[in-house]
């Protein structure tokens, strides 16, 4: 090597320099992108969790084996608890899945919504019209009565506990009547109406004897419906007696023997010994946090109202 090809001192120094700098640099980029990594893994994890306790992942009608669907009817028939729409949904899900043998529609409520528990009715007739071959069964936990019981009616079988609440098979409008203590407060009711029933049962006011008995005209029409959708339902099995449509309600070993219902049960019962698919997968539709909170918020808001609003039809 001639004298000029030698690196000199400072030559030799700052490519030391410069490769110590180059893997230094190296590895800080290393380091990001692993950091990065599992940055975003941690923040994946997470995010699933998130979904998984507001219940945004859930059942999706899609499984890799032979099951019976559960779905559960739990607390009062309206557009903001037990509502016709999750209902429905989630009947729709577990029929039109092929894996599905059988659905559970395991029921724990005093009533409700008329309108609501008709849709939900009518869908499941609907739903066992388009597939004749997967049977669906109404099992009841503590109480199946009015609304809830109008639900049950369009099961193939209905199973109980014998210590379960069945019937209530009636109508109400309930509401409250403030005249009295509007006078000893000094109160005068002012309304104002275009129609002269505009007005009508309004809880401020005396009640008025037609409006009374359209009221009662009413409720005995749709107490009628009621009592063809349960004839309807459970055919002959039916043992008819003088209290049955009254409104009053029966344990569930009475029930059975009155034709209210088939037989004692629970989910896992009726799905090894009636279905004989052992196997279970929830179809209840489960509402989002944000959803969550909002019909919460719309709850609460409507229960403080609630009062001073009309009285409105009830299957309870």
């Amino acid at each position: 090597m001639s004298e000029q090809e030698k690196p000199t001192p400072a030559n030799w120094e700052r490519e030391v320099l410069e490769k110590l700098a180059l893997s230094a640099i190296q590895e800080q980029r290393r380091s990001r992108h692993w950091s990065i990594l599992f940055k975003t893994l941690g923040f994946l994890y997470l995010f699933i969790l998130l979904f998984l306790a507001a219940g945004w992942f859930g059942s999706d009608g899609v499984s890799i084996k032979q099951h019976t669907a559960l779905i559960d009817l739990q607390g009062v028939i309206a557009s903001d608890e037990a509502s016709a729409d999750s209902i429905i949904s989630s009947l729709q899900g577990a029929f039109e899945d092929k894996k599905t043998q059988g659905v559970i529609l395991r029921i724990n409520s005093p009533g409700g919504s008329p309108v609501q528990a008709g849709q939900i009715y009518d869908e499941i007739r609907r739903l066992r019209a388009l597939h004749p071959k997967i049977p669906l069964y109404a099992v009841v936990d503590d109480i199946c009565a009015s609304g809830g019981y109008y639900v049950a009616a369009a099961a193939d079988k209905i199973f109980v506990d014998k210590a379960s609440i069945v019937g209530s098979i009636g109508v109400l409008m309930d509401g409250f009547g403030f005249t009295g203590t509007m006078q000893k407060l000094g109160v005068e009711r002012r309304l104002l109406t275009a129609g002269e029933n505009k007005g009508f049962l309004d809880p401020f006011s005396p009640v008025d004897p037609k409006q009374e008995a359209y009221a009662k005209q009413m409720l005995e029409e749709i107490h009628g419906q009621f009592i063809e959708v349960v004839r309807q339902g459970r055919g002959k099995r039916l043992k008819e007696t003088p209290d049955m449509f009254s409104g009053l309600v029966w344990s569930g070993e009475r029930s059975i023997q009155l034709g209210l219902a088939d037989g004692l049960g629970n989910v896992e019962s009726v799905a090894r010994d009636v279905i004989k698919v052992e196997d279970i997968v929830d179809y209840t539709q489960q509402e989002g946090l944000a959803e969550r909170l909002a019909g919460r918020l719309g709850a609460t808001m409507a229960k403080a109202w609630a009062p001073f609003e009309k009285s409105g039809v009830v299957l309870r």
